[in-house]
């Protein structure tokens, strides 16, 4: 199994900054000594023409030469730098590389990626450019000229945050459906309408939101029984979990890996291919998200070996 990251442009963030950056790092060491079956890539950066997929050439320019004003980048969350543009087209880059890997192979992941707050024409929440948007329009294009057929894509974002930069970019597009699950009352505080959205209340643990991922994954395949999604991004964030700053619900280490266990069974049962994104994960202890994090490989891993020893 393939896993890209781009952990070596670190952002230099101001003393106290509540962003965890360093998980990134100390994930991919983790990968390296636990899971050496899993092979270690850094990509090649997205083009602003890939990034033109989705977002507006306005925008894309205004971040790349530092032409933001205070107001878009307070809201991004980050200040500019010539790292933070460079690591933000490396996320991108590493979403696009798994989606193609994945195609071909089952199952990749991006040891970064989810920056599901972008807009077409802004940025927020510590999203600078939408990764999983970017991939999935280049995927299609690149489906279409190969096999001249539409590549219908699901995202299944988990993250406690709702996917409000993804809803928006792929409004009224019967191509690419969007499913979020997340914390009612949480960031964005105003969402934008995916094609289904599950708010969960406060305090929700394992068992109601277990249930309502089954809900859900049975709407999404009722929903494409007659055309069903040629590949799925999947957000898999750690902030559900107990233990993490900015989730508001109580997920358990246990509960998070049964949800990634049903979500890697129900995309291999149906053979579609599935590309990983680690999404959020700000957990009170960096080694807690960074342990998530790895049940999620772990679970991507078994999956990816499965679905090579059934292939037909």
């Amino acid at each position: 199994m393939q896993a890209f990251h781009s952990d070596h442009w670190v952002l230099p963030l101001p003393e106290g900054h509540r962003f965890p950056m360093g998980k990134y790092r100390l994930l991919r060491e983790r990968v390296a000594a636990d899971l050496p079956q899993i092979g270690l890539l850094e990509p090649v950066p997205a083009s602003d023409g890939e990034l033109a997929l989705v977002h507006t050439p306005t925008y894309v320019a205004a971040v790349c030469e530092g032409l933001l004003s205070a107001a878009q980048q307070r809201e991004i969350g980050f200040p500019w730098s010539e790292r933070m543009v460079e690591r933000s087209r490396r996320s991108v880059g590493a979403t696009i590389a798994a989606a193609r890997t994945a195609l071909h192979e089952g199952i990749a992941a991006n040891l970064a990626g989810g920056t599901h707050h972008a807009s077409a024409d802004r940025g927020a929440g510590y999203c600078v450019f939408n990764d999983v948007a970017v991939a999935a329009r280049l995927m299609q294009a690149e489906w279409h000229r190969q096999r001249r057929r539409l590549l219908r894509i699901a995202v299944i974002d988990l993250d406690v945050h709702q996917g409000n930069g993804t809803a928006a970019i792929f409004r009224d597009d019967p191509t690419v459906f969007t499913l979020s699950i997340h914390a009612e009352k949480n960031f964005p505080f105003r969402k934008e309408a995916s094609d289904l959205d599950v708010d969960l209340p406060d305090g929700c643990a394992d068992g109601q939101y277990l249930a309502a991922l089954d809900t859900a994954l049975d709407r999404l395949w009722q929903r494409h029984e007659a055309a069903p999604p040629g590949l799925i991004f999947y957000l898999a964030g750690a902030d559900p979990h107990e233990g993490d700053r900015l989730g508001r619900l109580k997920l358990s280490t246990a509960g998070l890996a049964e949800r990634d266990r049903r979500v890697f069974a129900a995309a291999r049962e149906r053979r579609i291919p599935l590309a990983l994104s680690m999404a959020g994960g700000y957990g009170r202890a960096i080694e807690d998200t960074v342990a998530i994090q790895i049940n999620t490989l772990h679970a991507a891993l078994a999956s990816w070996r499965q679905w090579n020893n059934s292939a037909p």
